[in-house]
């Protein structure tokens, strides 16, 4: 075990079950991992079971409804007596492990729920308006729908207890029903469940009374909440170390929260920040710093004697083991980090931490792929929901694989070649391996890819392959090398629009600008509003320069490959308080002397001042040597950008998806 951590690995008990270590799996939707009932299918059960392999001390399940009658949501994971069966089979093998396992628990969605997954109006603590359509409003529960919905905890009580789960968690954080129930902002209501305090938060201390009344007081129940909503008005949040006022739940009244929680006879406190109106605080995003809301956990902790369990960007062991060490929290939670690498704890132990492959923070494929009912996996782990059918596996039949190109996509070709047992060569023809990870990991804000790109080059360089750097590959070369299979992941080039202009000196690629091939003067204008320009514009203005985004659409990061809605949301934020202006529904025409000439769609010219324009307009594919070699070698593959300009998802995903089946 790596001393280094050693607290990480102290048992800890939360009410009468004892873990044997303090880390936790926070609860994720497990959206397309469940049977039609909305009980756990098997490839729910692999993918909880494959992080007590790695050795969490307890996972927290994925948020289960009680019932789906108040609002019946398309997809939901559900307590039943139907759940029983996948349940126990879950429960006795994380149990092998040594691991624990509670199930989060909620009483809805309310204003949250997507009225495109909902069969009837949506419903709330007050007739409020819903989140994804305002237009919209919510009907508001009556006392005795309320009343009923306590009773199905209890139900889902004795499931879980007859299956041998060890505790549940109630779901009453991020703005879902519990939280609209205790924050004012949503709770209006008149009778006992509204009004002061203590009569807000009657709804989780009666489910409490109802479930300890109906399994026993041995049966362990954490309450998991936000101790600051970090919003300005409905759908509007707040940055880290924006200056505002409050309209969610503050600090104090979220101290009060926490010691109410405990005197109601709560086993344990999970405590985190933020709700969909400051998405970017629940989920942080790689703009988010490391331990984002350990302090929300950290004050809570000093004011009750129940254990709590930290949450937030955790993925650093020495983050995570400074935080139990310092007493800001009895446990910690990791949850995107399991998605990229279950085996987290495993490497701790073994003083293997760079091993660890990072989070990036993007979000493509855990939240983006749920909100659009598209299975749980990972931007950088595609085995992620799928463990059983793609683990990787030794071949029986090594091959020589010849890999052209050293980004994202040949990197993971390259890993996965190797660890399956083939011979492979991996083409660079820059002087180190990277590709556009190498500019997109400059900005401070891009720590997340720095440590992905850190993460490939360490596990490439434990493997038994040949890395040839500097090298350009021909045609020729490869009818020299003789391989059985060829991967090109070649990449994908800028995209330069034919304007007047455009060859000024004063004009660069945001990758070059990245690179320091050319520098920016203080007056600078940013052509294209895309997660490219956007990020570039943000890393500009963070340098003090004067930073103007043009962008030929209504809004920024709406075209080309989604940007996730938290993503999107911080990113939009940031630039709007680091006073970078935007320009929309505009045209360049031309690239004059310190200004452009630009068009809006209403065919009214202006001249912007311009002392450097950065080309962000997109990506386009490098395919040039794989249209040469089309038909005219077998077993050859086209990955990534060089395939079709895209995200790290989709050049991760395209590289697993060729390695593990060659």
């Amino acid at each position: 075990m790596d001393r280094r951590c050693r607290k990480l690995f102290e048992p800890v008990k939360i009410g009468k079950v004892e873990i044997k270590n303090r880390v936790v799996m926070a609860p994720m939707g497990i959206v397309g991992l469940l049977n039609p009932d909305g009980s756990l299918s098997p490839r729910a059960i692999d993918y909880y079971i494959e992080r007590a392999r790695g050795g969490v001390g307890l996972i927290i399940t994925a948020v289960h409804k009680v019932e789906n009658d108040l609002e019946t949501l398309a997809g939901s994971a559900l307590v039943s007596r139907a759940s029983l069966a996948p349940f126990t089979e879950l429960a006795e093998a994380v149990h092998a492990l040594g691991t624990k396992i509670f199930v989060q628990l909620t009483a809805g969605f309310g204003r949250v729920a997507n009225p495109r997954r909902l069969s009837a109006q949506p419903v709330s603590a007050s007739a409020i308006p819903n989140y994804w359509r305002p237009e919209i409003t919510c009907a508001e529960l009556t006392t005795t729908q309320v009343e009923r919905l306590v009773k199905c905890f209890g139900d889902a009580a004795e499931v879980l207890m007859d299956a041998g789960i060890d505790g549940v968690e109630l779901h009453g954080h991020e703005g879902y029903l519990f939280d609209q129930f205790t924050t004012p902002l949503w709770n209006h209501r008149t009778d006992k469940y509204g009004g002061t305090l203590l009569n807000r938060l009657r709804l989780p201390r009666e489910v409490l009374r109802e479930i300890k009344g109906r399994v026993g007081e041995s049966f362990p129940v954490q309450y998991r909440f936000g101790l600051k909503h970090y919003v300005k008005a409905l759908n509007s949040g707040a940055l880290p170390g924006e200056e505002f006022t409050e309209a969610g739940r503050d600090v104090p009244e979220g101290l009060e929260m926490a010691r109410i929680l405990e005197e109601a006879g709560f086993d344990a406190l999970h405590v985190d920040a933020g709700c969909y109106d400051s998405w970017y605080w629940p989920h942080p995003p790689t703009y988010q710093e490391p331990g984002a809301m350990i302090d929300m956990a950290a004050q809570a902790k000093k004011v009750v004697n129940i254990p709590v369990t930290g949450v937030g960007k955790l993925n650093d062991p020495t983050l995570a083991e400074r935080v139990i060490a310092e007493g800001k929290a009895d446990l910690v939670a990791l949850g995107k980090g399991l998605l990229a690498d279950p085996l987290w704890l495993q490497k701790v132990a073994a003083g293997q931490p760079e091993r660890i492959r990072p989070c990036i923070g993007c979000h493509d494929a855990c939240m983006g792929r749920i909100i659009r009912g598209k299975p749980l996996s990972c931007a950088v782990n595609p085995a992620t929901g799928r463990e059983r059918a793609y683990r990787v596996e030794r071949t029986g039949q090594p091959k020589k694989v010849m890999i052209v190109g050293g980004g994202a996509a040949g990197m993971e070709a390259a890993r996965v070649s190797c660890l399956r047992g083939h011979q492979v060569t991996l083409f660079e023809k820059k002087p180190a391996l990277g590709g556009n990870l190498i500019a997109a990991s400059v900005p401070a804000f891009k720590k997340d890819i720095a440590a992905l790109l850190d993460w490939y080059r360490g596990e490439l360089g434990r493997l038994n392959l040949q890395v040839k750097r500097g090298t350009e590959v021909t045609p020729d070369m490869i009818a020299k090398e003789k391989p059985e299979i060829v991967i090109l992941a070649t990449g994908s080039k800028p995209i330069i629009p034919q304007v007047p202009g455009i060859d000024k000196d004063e004009v660069a690629t945001a990758i070059d600008l990245l690179l320091g091939k050319k520098q920016a003067r203080q007056n600078v204008l940013v052509l294209g509003g895309g997660l490219i320009g956007c990020e570039t514009a943000l890393w500009l203005a963070q340098q003090g320069k004067k930073v103007t985004i043009v962008e030929i659409l209504q809004d920024l990061l709406t075209a080309g490959i989604p940007v996730q809605p938290m993503n999107r949301m911080m990113l939009v934020d940031l630039l709007r308080y680091h006073r970078v202006d935007v320009i929309r529904n505009t045209f360049l025409l031309e690239i004059l002397e310190d200004e452009v000439l630009l068009i809006d769609k209403s065919f009214q010219r202006k001249r912007v001042p311009a002392e450097t324009v950065v080309l962000a307009v997109g990506m386009r594919p490098d395919s040039k040597l794989y249209n040469t070699l089309q038909g005219k070698i077998p077993n050859l593959y086209l990955i990534g950008d060089g395939r079709q300009a895209q995200n790290i998802m989709n050049s991760v995903w395209d590289a697993y998806e060729v390695a593990r089946m060659i």
